[in-house]
């Protein structure tokens, strides 16, 4: 997808989330591991709920906002995750899933925080922070939800 608008990059972020959460629910039915299948099945949730968040954020954000120009902000290094989904979280274990979806998580939270500290216009500023503080807040709970699954 080409990148032009904040509202091209809501909806980038908010189709990466649903990809990973088709492809996580996906592998969960096949993967061997009890405790990776239930993990698996636990981070679609939490991918399709991040969908729906994003989603809203573009919903209440300002029309002018949406169509301001975003590109000149982006150097495009695209955000590693398996777009085909070719069924990777099949042949890892709990421990493997968590680095790769951890590290999904890092790159967005990466790429606001890069948009943050070069945008110009206070409205997008705003909107680049919120939705900074919206990854890093789920990215945390995750984080939290998934080391409990751990200590069972």
């Amino acid at each position: 997808m080409d990148i032009k608008t904040f509202g091209e990059l809501i909806d980038w972020t908010r189709n990466l989330h649903a990809h990973l959460a088709r492809c996580l629910s996906h592998c969960a039915t096949q993967n061997e591991e009890e405790r990776a299948r239930a993990l698996l099945d636990y981070l679609a949730a939490h991918e399709s709920e991040m969908e729906r968040i994003v989603d809203e954020f573009k919903r209440q954000a300002a029309t002018k906002v949406l169509d301001t120009w975003v590109y000149d902000y982006i150097s495009h290094h695209p955000i590693k995750t398996h777009r085909t989904c070719d069924e990777p979280y099949v042949k890892l274990d709990f421990n493997g899933i968590c680095r790769e979806v951890f590290d999904f998580h890092d790159q967005i939270i990466f790429l606001y925080q890069t948009l943050v500290g070069k945008a110009v216009i206070p409205e997008a500023k705003e909107l680049m922070e919120s939705l900074l503080t919206m990854e890093q807040n789920e990215f945390k709970r995750l984080v939290r939800q998934v080391g409990r699954m751990d200590d069972l």
